[in-house]
């Protein structure tokens, strides 16, 4: 635990006493050395102890630092004497910037449409007119940046019109690069398939309208010749032997 703060107080033993004036003087002469030494400043320090011991340090000399220091506090300062002319005209200059003053803010408060009673014909002529050439300069400076923001913002469509023209490009070419493709691919299909025999499909026989008839032997086709009676088969049968017959 830390100590405890010290309450500010006589000390009632005479050798607690004693002990703690000696160790607070010694501290004490040694932060004037050391203020002396860091700081490059004049110190000079007085310590009598209550039996009347004097005890002092000085960092240039105790009668010197003495000396100095009654010429900086008992020696009266020279006062600089001023001209009664110079206070005059200082005087009439500080009337003149308070009438001044008092105008700019009379006219302020004319200009916002305040106090205007005391004003006469020529007084609200002369607020009009300058009131009407503020306004002129106020349109002027608004039509001024109106027009400097209207071509702020034609630049910026021209930036994109020009960065839609480089998408629309790129995206033609790649839409020109994938057509490509697909014809390549197209062609490759098709000389697949070209090399694929197309078999037709065998009819089913029993899917037949009719049943299968078995023909054996030799069909005579009777066709009557003019002025004959004979059938055509049997007028070459005597020069023809049929395949079945062997």
């Amino acid at each position: 635990m830390g100590r405890g703060r010290v309450e500010l107080k006589r000390i009632a033993n005479k050798i607690n006493r004693q002990v703690t004036f000696s160790k607070r003087r010694n501290g004490l002469l040694k932060k004037a050395y050391e203020l002396s030494v860091l700081c490059d400043a004049e110190v000079a320090l007085i310590i009598f102890s209550n039996r009347g011991k004097l005890y002092e340090f000085g960092s240039s000399g105790m009668t010197k630092t003495l000396e100095r220091y009654q010429q900086c506090c008992f020696t009266p300062q020279p006062q600089h004497n001023i001209p009664e002319h110079e206070t005059q005209s200082w005087y009439q200059e500080i009337i003149k910037l308070k009438a001044k003053y008092e105008a700019l803010e009379r006219t302020q408060r004319h200009l916002l449409g305040d106090d205007l009673g005391p004003l006469n014909l020529k007084e609200l002529q002369n607020l009009e007119k300058q009131l009407e050439g503020t306004l002129v300069l106020a349109r002027q400076r608004k039509t001024q940046i109106m027009m400097e923001q209207m071509e702020d913002l034609r630049k910026k469509e021209r930036q994109l019109g020009e960065l839609n023209k480089q998408l629309k490009i790129k995206l033609d070419g790649e839409g020109q690069n994938l057509k490509t493709s697909q014809g390549l691919w197209s062609c490759c299909t098709t000389a697949e398939n070209s090399h694929i025999p197309l078999h037709p499909s065998h009819p089913n026989p029993m899917e037949c309208d009719h049943e299968p008839v078995l023909q054996i032997g030799y069909h005579h086709h009777y066709v009557e010749a003019e002025g004959s009676s004979v059938p055509r088969s049997m007028a070459g049968e005597t020069n023809f032997i049929h395949g079945w017959v062997i």
